[in-house]
């Protein structure tokens, strides 16, 4: 079953839920912003790590963010992935732009995740990817960062992120599925929501006065 199947009608917190009875770690960001927070984001990482700019060690012709992009596929499929950019420390400045980014729409990705803020976001939300990033800014980060590694394990909102890890972004939040686990984490994510439904629905009858007769201490 593809991704997008997998994921239709649950909420980032469904599969949260799901990734915290299966896994101790911390999966989910929060805080995220963007063009058109309805579209759902989902699809396998590909990953960009930023570094504070040092002219003597980045090369501008190779530390870019056209190559980072390429390099950062080579070695995956390219469609129906998700770049994830690590700005490590400066959630404030630029990773990129409508036009750098429009490359993203060239491999048929399947969108963007960015620990940083994004320009032209008028522009990125006429591609068929979804973006989600720390909001958008108006002035180019490149004097401040510059893309230095890609295909790398890096850190995003607190939560680590492998090449290979599913995406999963609605609204303003996120959640990282290891790949191989996928499948199996949003079905548990489904019984999870499905579960929530029933006791919604139960609570239509509920009786306040036995709910308040649980229990005799005070609050």
């Amino acid at each position: 079953m593809k991704l997008t199947e997998l994921v239709a009608g649950l909420g980032v917190a469904d599969v949260v839920d799901a990734m915290t009875m299966t896994h101790a770690h911390r999966a989910h960001i929060i805080e995220l912003d963007s063009p058109d927070p309805s579209r759902v984001l989902i699809g396998p990482a590909v990953t960009i790590s930023y570094l504070p700019v040092r002219k003597d060690l980045m090369d501008p012709e190779k530390h870019s963010l056209g190559p980072a992009i390429y390099r950062a596929v080579a070695k995956h499929d390219p469609a129906g992935a998700v770049l994830v950019m690590a700005s490590n420390g400066y959630p404030h400045t630029s990773l990129g732009g409508g036009t750098k980014l429009s490359r993203v729409e060239n491999l048929g990705m399947a969108g963007i995740l960015a620990d940083g803020k994004l320009r032209d976001y008028e522009e990125l939300n006429t591609y068929r990817f979804a973006t989600y990033s720390r909001g958008e800014t108006v002035r180019a980060g490149g004097n401040e960062v510059q893309p230095y590694l890609a295909d790398v394990p890096i850190s995003v909102g607190g939560v680590t992120v492998v090449p290979g890890d599913v995406i999963f972004a609605k609204g303003s939040t996120a959640v990282v599925i290891p790949g191989g686990e996928a499948e199996a984490i949003l079905t548990k994510a489904r019984n999870i929501m499905h579960k929530m439904d029933a006791a919604k629905e139960s609570l239509k009858n509920e009786d306040p006065e036995t709910v308040l007769s649980q229990g005799s201490g005070e609050l």
